[in-house]
């Protein structure tokens, strides 16, 4: 008799009054926010992954760092490519000014072969060696061996002309 009484109530009080209820809709999530890019100079600056680094004919990508002297950087390099000479110093690098100053955030480093690193806001330098000192990263050159490394960039063998560019 209650399980009737439950039944009768249910199906003319209860279930009517759920099946008028409107269901709402699924809640809309907006897609996160896109970073905008600093477009000043209606050229697109969004970050690569890589530059390039090319010297006698030869190129090899860098992995960049993220940080405001890459970008400033990279910004540069979508205007034009920049050669700068490079010489032999202390015998574990090339050194040569970038013919500009970019922003620096030194902090001490110990550099590994391959290193590409901002001294003094306006000098790029090569690292085929290692050395401690107060530097900007600027990235990492993708090679094989430290023997392709010195060979690549004429480690102890005078000045060479180094292209960088997208």
């Amino acid at each position: 008799m209650i399980r009737t009484l439950a039944i009768g109530i249910l199906s003319t009080v209860i279930l009517p009054a759920m099946l008028a209820c409107e269901k709402l809709p699924d809640p809309v999530v907006p897609d996160p926010p896109q970073e905008e890019n600093d477009n000043s100079g209606g050229t697109d600056t969004t970050m690569p992954e890589t530059i390039k680094i090319t010297v006698s004919g030869k190129t090899l990508p860098v992995k960049i760092e993220d940080n405001e002297a890459t970008k400033a950087l990279v910004a540069a390099l979508h205007e034009a490519s920049i050669t700068y000479e490079a010489h032999d110093y202390g015998g574990f690098e090339k050194v040569g000014p970038l013919g500009r100053t970019l922003p620096a955030n030194n902090s001490q480093i110990t550099t590994q072969p391959g290193d590409v690193i901002l001294y003094s806001g306006n000098q790029i330098v090569l690292f085929y060696g290692s050395n401690t000192w107060s530097y900007t990263r600027i990235g990492k050159m993708q090679y094989r061996s430290l023997d392709e490394l010195k060979s690549f960039l004429k480690a102890g063998e005078g000045n060479i002309s180094v292209t960088l560019s997208l």
